[in-house]
């Protein structure tokens, strides 16, 4: 095409789309979903969630709903439901709808989502308000009637103030209080029937498309919704409760009544108060406390040698570690840390991925021949000289260290992705014991009907960290984090309640400290990175609702200097 021809284009409002080695004329502005109909002859509201059928697009790997649309050159490829982003959308329409059928059956109540658990999103409402089980199966009824009118949703452009004015109408206080902190001149709002909410990520095109599924009463007052799991999103897995994560939940979510916060709204405020200094240190204390009671706990079992301190990535181990290891000293011990990262082997003798990459997720990943032979050489009394992993360069192991042994008052502190793991140290007598679990588990909502991931904090702290300590770029760390989510979905998760107890991590303050650090890392991510991308920018969309706090103000001890560094427990 010649110099005229590209400007004729331009005047005529016309963007080429190429898609499968062939180019597509366009009409600027038009729909995704007009385009798949007009040009590609695909007409995806009429078929059934079993087909997998296409549920968004990504124009130059950005991901776009039926309702956005398209207004520049690039490639167009598909998504379908069954994909990672097909799913995660399924989930967040999922929430929609339950909130649409909540409207219609308690109109007057307020629905908070809350976090994940397993298989599941766990709601209430706010309130001493309780449900029984002839209330849920009114909302079950509901939702089964929306999803099977086969109802399309839709996506609006409304002014700003148009919004406002809407959510005060339907006192949605949350979504209003996350709004006061941005100035977009337009919002994007989705619609089903007369319901209208606002969505942070894109939803599916039809109600219909949501049918696997579960709504059962949970815990005193709540219930769970539960969908598919990625392996088999044709139906639901056997219900696996786990009653010692929800009971972090909850305390979590008692910690967030005492420091008046339970949204990102009422975050924002007080990041942009005077009270942010006293905030951060009442955070900083309730954890300080929980870490001080385990202390106690491993001190009263009386017996206890060995502590085991898992976790998911980035979820703050070393740090905990190190701040319960001076609660020990201060009853007496003489504890010693350990990390498992150290008995990595090289990576050209760990175990391959499916994608035949090495498998650092997995336990094989660890030289577990040698850690139990430490081990086993500590509980006879003999000196053992613990092996130190460079992570840089080609990454190696030295044994420069000191040689320690197991006296009397001393207590080994273990930890690593593996530490519950029976495999690791199978045979050890459990009254030696005592294992913890350890994972960074926000409670706090972006609003009522949408919830902050507890596994995107997590990308935020490793982005972060790794940038900081490895060197590793953010399209890096985006690119292996799906190995990253196998591996724990297979060897960390499904030991967590082997635990004697756990512990929440995060800190409510700490999206508005990693914020400053985040944001340029993942703006270093373009969209010819097929895997990262779409993360970077869903991560960046995020972000944009956070009010932003100087590290300066997060004490020097806090796990959250982990990530950001200057910890006084690490010169990095």
């Amino acid at each position: 095409m010649n110099r005229e021809e590209h400007l004729e284009e331009f005047r005529n409002h016309i963007i080429t789309l190429s898609f499968e080695g062939k180019e597509y004329k366009v009409v600027q502005g038009s729909t995704v979903e007009r385009f798949l109909k007009d040009h590609l002859l695909i007409d995806t509201l009429h078929m059934a969630y079993e087909e997998n059928p296409i549920v968004a697009v990504q124009l130059n790997n950005e991901v776009m709903s039926f309702g956005d649309n398209l207004v520049v050159d690039g490639d167009i490829t598909i998504v379908k439901m069954f994909s990672s982003i097909g799913k995660r959308m399924y989930r967040h329409t999922l929430s929609f709808l339950l909130t649409y059928a909540s409207q219609i059956v308690f109109p007057s109540k307020r629905l908070v989502i809350g976090h994940a658990l397993g298989d599941g999103l766990y709601f209430n409402y706010d309130g001493i308000y309780s449900l029984s089980k002839e209330e849920v199966g009114q909302l079950e009824k509901t939702l089964k009637i929306i999803i099977s009118k086969m109802s399309p949703i839709r996506l609006y452009l409304v002014s700003y103030h148009q919004a406002l004015e809407y959510f005060d109408k339907m006192e949605f206080i949350a979504t209003k209080k996350i709004l006061s902190y941005r100035n977009d001149p337009y919002l994007s709002l989705y619609a089903c029937d007369n319901f209208i909410d606002i969505s942070y990520e894109p939803l599916l095109p039809s109600s219909h498309l949501c049918p696997v599924w579960q709504l059962l009463p949970y815990g005193d007052r709540g219930m769970l919704l539960r969908y598919p799991l990625s392996a088999d999103p044709l139906k639901l897995a056997t219900f696996r409760d786990n009653p010692l994560l929800f009971s972090i939940f909850r305390e979590s979510k008692v910690w967030g009544k005492i420091l008046k916060v339970d949204c990102l709204g009422d975050m924002n405020e007080i990041c942009g108060s005077r009270h942010i200094k006293t905030f951060i240190r009442m955070n900083e204390d309730l954890q300080h406390r929980k870490i001080a009671s385990i202390a106690d706990q491993i001190s009263e079992k009386g017996s206890v040698k060995i502590v085991f301190i898992a976790g998911p990535s980035s979820s703050g181990k070393t740090t905990f570690t190190t701040r319960l290891s001076l609660q020990l000293r201060m009853l007496g011990y003489s504890p010693i840390q350990i990390s498992l990262d150290n008995y990595y082997h090289t990576k050209d003798l760990a175990p391959k991925d499916i994608d035949g990459k090495p498998d650092l997720e997995a336990l094989e990943a660890l030289d577990l021949s040698l850690f139990k032979e430490h081990i086993d050489s500590l509980y006879a009394g003999i000196e053992v000289v613990i092996p130190r992993f460079e992570f840089k360069g080609n990454g190696k192991r030295f044994f420069d260290t000191r040689p320690i042994t197991l006296k009397g008052n001393t207590i080994i502190l273990i930890e690593g992705i593996h530490g519950l793991n029976p495999a690791l140290i199978p045979n050890l007598d459990s009254s030696t014991t005592f294992k913890i679990y350890i994972s960074a588990l926000t409670q706090l909502n972006l609003d009522d009907h949408n919830r902050i991931s507890t596994t995107d904090n997590r990308i935020l702290r490793r982005i972060v960290r790794d940038n900081r300590t490895r060197g590793t770029s953010a399209q890096m760390t985006l690119e292996m984090w799906p190995s990253v989510e196998r591996g724990e979905s297979k060897h960390i998760f499904p030991y967590q309640n082997e635990a004697d107890v756990m512990i929440n991590s995060a800190l409510e303050y700490e999206l508005a400290v990693l914020k400053p650090y985040a944001e340029p890392l993942l703006k270093t991510v373009k969209n010819e990175a097929t895997l990262a991308y779409p993360t970077a920018r869903r991560l960046l969309d995020f972000l944009e609702n956070v009010y932003p706090i100087p590290a300066i103000l997060v004490p020097s001890e806090s796990l959250l200097r982990e990530f950001v560094g200057g910890s006084e427990f690490n010169a990095i």
